[in-house]
């Protein structure tokens, strides 16, 4: 079978093909159709032919691999029948089982295909594959081979050489997952394999290999503690069970373990994984422009810099000069001559370092590691810890990295790769000279002679040699500045019935052109007024306003709300001047400046829009289509909540959606830029509006999509609302805050929050503040174990949530109660408070929503000890939780259905749960979440014997809680204590 093969037949020839099944029940199909194979003895006897590939049995080994020792009197009759039944079944492919020499055949291959077969080339394709050094198309072969299976090999087939086979067939699949699994670690998913590896050793104690790789895992995944637990669980298991050591690959993966030895790390398995660098190399150079021209000096002079990072050394280049001078021209075109040398890949990014918001490292590192292949659980949170995996992902690779429009050092130096043979290529309008070991590069403007080729190039031979002295006018009224030339240069070749005279002549009115085209900084300025003076009226407004957004882009409805044009109208300008040049499409229907560009059309605003109020007004029309746009995305995510109706007015109707997931993509889509509006307007008139903005998006804090932007412009606006001396606004961020603090397990800061919230709320007579206050107080007395207290907070809030008849508020407020029901032991009350809850919800049809009820039910069904039902809620919220995108209740669901799993008796299963829900919340929910999901699979590894691993968990559990002070610390110093007694 060759590459081609394994993809399967054609859809033509899967409607007709034979197909033969032993890795699970033994069954057939013609195409879609199942066929009937009989009783449990003639799928014995279609087994075991099958199992035979091809070769002939007679009638006493097949009587005996049905019967064994005690066949039937007629037992040769019998097989005869079967064998007639079975042609019957085949239909038209009966003479596949052929009669020969007193026995039968089946011959399988061409016309007919056996699912053992299939995972036998796969699996043979995967090795070669593997042999070869590609290893992610190797572990792409085992999991489509493993794939084959379908449950229990040869299920419910008697007889003797059943038996046997489906032993050998088992111990096969065993082998081809321990091969994926390796597989896994080498090209870096050690942590996602930690979960699987943890089930497998819980129902295969004694196979080592599987230890050794789940040892492996942890070690890779920052868990050297737990890696080491492992081969104490192991070594005193074997010693237990089989008076053994273990084998002599374990023992030495220990040591280096407590080596720390460097050769263990993902990095070094990538830097010898030829495979892995190849498919998952990354290519994010911009393309370089056909009419590159001139600057031959730097280009070599750079080109010989990057020659230097040859296996020995980490090049780096700074590129500066004024904005427009064609650094990001140059630094592509010397990084694309240089890609050869960089066979590893190359990696591009806009730091947007000219701009009021440039680029987060942090932020930047998380997109650098994903090209890398890295995936998104293994990407820890903080830039430190992020440029630490990015230097090791590159140790041993050549990868060129080029960072455009920099900020300063500062915002580079995290994103060096730092590894021999690597470079880096950095564009700024600032001489680095804090950047140690940078090579620093002038970039001046063009000489006379470049700046003539350059336009040449682009207008074309002819029309620029019949009027060569017109066109020198015009490159220096440039100024010489590439990115003037090149606007010049374009608006001519695209009018055919310009001359070049014609442009000079509109170059040389000052009007035009203006006097700053050959001042210094100002270059770029009177460079992009050109454009800007070519424009049409509606055009120069659209350039104006859109330039006052402080987003990274902008969407085509958002543009509409600031230019006050219908859609399809403000489309028609917004592509008009793309093809001028001076704005950017994005993607479709998605809109961005260059950052000097913006920062010119800001000036033209400032200087054009008169008086100021037009400017203020076109913002606060995109403030308005923002709140407007998520107050319909939460109506329809949370129907029955009356939230929205106590948000600020609007004076447009926002964009409405069709279903609650097109509504979801454009609240993920658009959190960067709303966010970004919001952070913007936070202050006078649209400070109300602005608050109410986050508040009506505060689910994002649970999502993990831009939270810690979230919160950091909910810090400025509660700081903004006090100096404003606006308590409405003050009561509404104190209320997101306390939203995000209980996200993260910061209960104290939370609840006082929660309290001055409440306070000004009721002050105000705001229903929403004083009520929600009411609930997230009582959230928090359940949080820290005051049920009573909790019980009374949540009381009132049920009733402030009914006075205004907000019913999935109220909903909420049920659920919590069922909490402090169930703490104290009043059960059923419990069930039914959050039965409800659940009657509400299936009322309005809130489906996202109704999750938050199922894992509310799930609690209180869990203590009543009814965990069938329990179960049944999790996985059903687990579900919605996913559908959502609510990242930190997906995690929490997998921590409750491994709680569920350990009640139940099935300890392996609740490790593996207990690992999904830690890998998520690892890198959201906060050190408290984190610490109860390694308490919980700290307790399930106990149970499966692995107890030196179970106290790495507990130790590590035990130090995030007393690092944030939490009383759960108690109950995991306990579990140590015997231990450490």
């Amino acid at each position: 079978m060759g590459a081609e093969d394994l993809r399967g037949p054609e859809p033509e020839q899967r409607d007709t093909q034979l197909r033969f099944a032993v890795l699970g029940p033994v069954r057939a199909w013609r195409g879609d159709r199942a066929l009937s194979m009989g009783s449990p003895q003639q799928r014995a006897l279609l087994a075991a032919l099958l199992l035979r590939a091809g070769r002939t049995a007679t009638a006493e080994e097949l009587i005996d691999a049905i019967w064994g020792e005690e066949p039937p009197e007629q037992a040769k009759a019998a097989l005869r029948t079967y064998a007639s039944r079975i042609r019957k079944s085949l239909g038209a492919d009966a003479d596949l089982l052929v009669s020969e020499s007193g026995g039968y055949a089946i011959r399988t291959g061409g016309e007919a295909v056996l699912d053992m077969d299939t995972a036998q080339d796969l699996a043979t394709h995967a090795e070669k594959a593997a042999s070869c050094g590609d290893h992610l198309r190797a572990r792409d072969l085992y999991n489509n081979a493993l794939a084959e299976w379908d449950g229990e090999p040869l299920a419910h087939v008697p007889g003797p050489y059943a038996d046997t086979h489906r032993t050998r067939l088992e111990e096969w699949r065993l082998g081809l997952l321990e091969h994926r699994l390796d597989l896994d670690l080498q090209v870096g998913c050690h942590a996602e394999a930690v979960s699987e590896l943890t089930a497998l050793t819980a129902a295969h104690p004694l196979r080592e290999r599987l230890r050794e790789l789940l040892m492996l895992a942890l070690y890779r995944s920052g868990r050297q503690a737990e890696a080491l637990a492992v081969y104490a669980d192991t070594r005193r298991l074997l010693a237990d069970e089989l008076g053994v050591d273990p084998r002599t690959e374990l023992s030495e993966l220990q040591q280096r373990i407590l080596e720390a030895d460097e050769e263990l790390t993902y990095q070094t398995d990538a830097a010898s994984d030829t495979s892995t660098v190849t498919v998952t190399r990354p290519a994010q150079l911009p393309a370089t422009v056909a009419d590159f021209t001139g600057r031959a000096s730097f280009v070599s002079e750079l080109s010989d810099q990057l020659a230097e990072a040859d296996g020995t050394v980490m090049a780096v280049s700074a590129v500066a000069g004024i904005g427009g001078v064609g650094k990001t021209t140059l630094a592509i075109h010397v990084a694309h001559g240089a890609a050869d040398r960089f066979p590893d890949g190359q990696l591009y990014v806009d730091l947007q370092g000219a701009g009021s918001s440039p680029a987060d490292p942090e932020a930047v590192l998380g997109s650098f590691l994903r090209a890398l292949g890295a995936p998104d659980s293994t990407i820890p949170d903080g830039v430190e810890d992020r440029a630490a995996l990015f230097r090791s992902l590159l140790a041993g690779r050549r990868i060129l990295a080029l960072l455009d429009n920099a900020r300063d050092a500062a915002q580079v130096r995290p994103l060096l790769p730092g590894t021999a043979g690597c470079a880096a290529l950095v564009t700024s309008r600032v001489r680095m000279v804090d950047l140690a070991g940078a090579h620093l590069v002038d970039l001046d403007v063009m000489s006379p002679d470049e700046a003539m080729a350059l336009f040449t190039r682009i207008v074309g031979e002819e029309r620029v040699g019949a009027e060569r002295e017109a066109a020198m006018d015009v490159v220096a009224a440039c100024g010489f500045l590439p990115l003037a030339i090149r606007i010049a240069a374009a608006r001519l070749a695209s009018r055919r019935t310009w001359t070049v005279s014609v442009l000079a002549s509109k170059l040389a009115d000052e009007r035009r052109r203006l006097d700053e085209l050959q001042a210094g900084d100002q270059a770029v300025k009177a460079t992009f007024e050109l454009g800007y003076g070519q424009l049409d009226p509606e055009q120069a407004r659209a350039f104006r306003l859109l330039g006052l957004i402080e987003g990274p882009d902008v969407s085509l409805h958002a543009a509409a709300a600031v230019l006050d044009r219908a859609p399809d109208d403000a489309e028609e300008i917004l592509e008009s001047l793309v093809d001028t040049s001076l704005l950017e499409s994005a993607a479709p229907g998605r809109y961005r400046f260059h950052d000097l560009v913006r920062l010119f059309a800001r000036v033209c605003a400032e200087r054009d829009e008169q008086p100021p109020s037009v400017r203020e007004a076109a913002l606060s029309r995109l403030l308005d289509f923002y709140l407007a746009t998520a107050r319909n995305v939460r109506a329809l995510e949370r129907s029955g909540e009356r939230l929205a109706d106590h948000l600020e007015s609007t004076d447009t109707e926002g964009m409405h959606f069709s279903d609650q997931g097109a509504a979801l993509d454009w609240l993920f889509a658009e959190s960067a830029c709303f966010l970004a509006c919001a952070r913007q307007l936070a202050s006078g008139s649209t400070l109300r509006r602005a608050v109410d903005l986050l508040l009506a998006t505060n689910g994002l804090a649970e999502s993990g999509v831009n939270s810690r932007q979230y919160e950091l412009i909910a810090e400025t606006m509660k700081e903004a609302s006090q100096a404003a001396e606006n308590p409405y606004a003050e009561a509404r961020a104190r209320t997101m805050l306390t939203s995000l603090h209980l996200a993260v397990g910061r209960f104290d800061e939370a609840n006082e929050e929660a309290r001055l919230a409440g306070i000004l709320g009721s002050s105000l007579n705001d229903p929403i503040s004083s009520s929600y206050a009411l609930n997230d107080q009582g959230i928090v007395a359940n949080y820290q174990g005051r049920h009573a207290e909790a019980e009374r907070f949540l009381s009132r809030a049920l009733e402030a949530f009914r006075s205004y008849d907000n019913e999935i508020a109220e909903t909420s407020a049920l659920c919590n109660l069922s909490r402090s029901n169930t703490e104290l032991g009043r059960l059923d009350t419990a069930i039914s408070l959050a039965e409800q809850a659940l009657t509400i919800h299936d009322r309005l049809d809130v489906s996202f929503r109704r999750a938050n009820v199922l894992y509310a039910l799930g609690i209180a069904l869990v203590q009543a000890s009814r965990l069938a039902e329990a179960e049944g809620h999790f996985r059903n919220a687990l579900d919605i939780f996913k559908l959502s995108r609510q990242r930190m209740w997906e995690g929490m669901a997998h921590f409750r259905l491994a709680e569920v799993s350990l009640a139940a008796g099935r300890p392996a299963e609740a490790a593996a749960l207990a690992e999904q829900s830690l890998a998520i919340l690892r890198t959201i929910g906060g050190p408290w979440r984190r610490a109860n999901a390694l308490t919980l699979l700290g307790r399930a590894l106990e149970a499966i014997g692995q107890h030196r691993r179970a106290q790495a968990c507990w130790r590590e559990a035990l130090a995030r809680y007393e690092e944030i002070g939490a009383g759960e610390a108690h109950e995991v110093r306990e579990l140590l204590t015997p231990t450490t007694a």
